[in-house]
């Protein structure tokens, strides 16, 4: 059976929505089926590529985002490809949107975050949150079903070989050896969050550290990144567009990371984190997170200082206990079947 995820993605947008649908669209390629990506013209080359990398196939179109152009010409493409299910994920697709894909007869699948539309008509909604909740949606279609909690969380395909990696126990390290730390600050990054991170730990108190920054192929500020990594008194590594999260995330011991999709791969690894908030719509989760222990909410990246940071990087180092109950909760709560899930409903409703 073939689908259509329709996603987009933008230096401004990051790479969230359409890294958490390939997550799906690898179950639905597991179970046999056909993927297509129908995105915007103005897509970010990198992720086509990586599309191209999974055997995915990606339908242009050229109509203003979530407009009716968009819509009718997003159903010609489902029509020509013979899909019965339509998959959204993005904050443009409102509630007309949503209307015009059902009037066509499609199957309709929402990947929501906060309630962003008026009102909604699919036949799932699906909120990966930790407070995702139904009251989030009080005007729906009756037939309407809910996909809520982490327990639908999409991971891509290079997590599903880790479910039992080190469960609840953090790196042995020996006696000297160095400190291991991750950077990841989304997909595109356009206020340059890296580089205050990449700064904070020039103070950090500790001779012993080995940093791994990893940014985005639509990051525009790689040059820069680039300049200051290269005057850095510790050891750092700077790595563009990768494809082996799983195991950098297995290599470190802690992560700063930003808000986001990434928070879940993080807590189905294991790895203790500090959160920045880099978008509105984070701010509940990060803060939900960090109410339940599992992440360190370090706020809105405005406000957050280079030498508040470096503090903050310096207290986690040296409170391995804590760590390792910030691992140990991280894994109760993502358990890495959340897409496996997802297709299994999606596919029951056709039966």
């Amino acid at each position: 059976m073939n689908i259509i995820i329709r996603a987009d993605a933008s230096t401004q947008m990051g790479t969230g929505h359409v890294m958490r649908c390939l997550a799906l669209a690898q179950a639905w390629q597991t179970d046999g089926g056909q993927v297509y990506f129908c995105t915007h013209k103005d897509f970010p080359v990198t992720l086509a590529q990586r599309l191209a990398t999974e055997g995915i196939n990606r339908l242009e179109i050229s109509p203003l985002p979530g407009s009716l152009a968009d819509a009718l010409e997003t159903i010609t493409c489902c029509q020509n490809y013979h899909s019965p299910w339509l998959v959204l994920d993005g904050y443009h697709f409102d509630a007309s949107y949503q209307q015009t894909i059902k009037a066509a007869g499609l199957q309709l699948l929402v990947i929501d975050d906060y309630g962003h539309a008026d009102s909604y008509c699919a036949n799932f909604i699906l909120n990966q949150n930790i407070d995702a909740d139904a009251s989030l949606y009080p005007r729906i279609n009756p037939k309407t079903q809910f996909l809520l909690g982490c327990e639908y969380t999409l991971l891509r395909r290079e997590f599903w070989s880790w479910r039992d990696h080190a469960r609840y126990k953090l790196r042995k390290s020996p006696p000297g050896s160095s400190l291991r730390i991750l950077v990841t600050l989304g997909g595109s990054d356009p206020d340059n969050v890296t580089l205050k991170v990449i700064q904070a730990l020039q103070l950090v108190n500790s001779d012993n550290l080995e940093v791994i920054v990893v940014v985005g192929g639509s990051n525009p500020h790689y040059e820069k990144l680039q300049a200051e990594v290269a005057k850095s008194r510790i050891l750092i590594t700077l790595q563009q567009n990768v494809t082996n999260m799983p195991e950098l995330m297995a290599w470190a011991d802690i992560a700063i990371a930003a808000g986001g999709s990434t928070n879940w791969e993080l807590a189905f690894m294991g790895l203790p984190s500090l959160v920045i908030t880099v978008a509105d719509n984070q701010k509940e989760i990060t803060a939900k997170l960090d109410r339940q222990g599992v992440i360190i909410n370090l706020g809105w990246h405005e406000d957050v200082t280079i030498e508040g940071l470096s503090l903050s990087i310096q207290d986690l180092i040296g409170d391995r206990p804590h760590r390792e109950t910030m691992s140990k909760k991280g894994q109760q709560l993502v358990d890495g079947n959340g897409a496996k899930r997802v297709v299994s409903a999606m596919v029951s409703m056709l039966a």
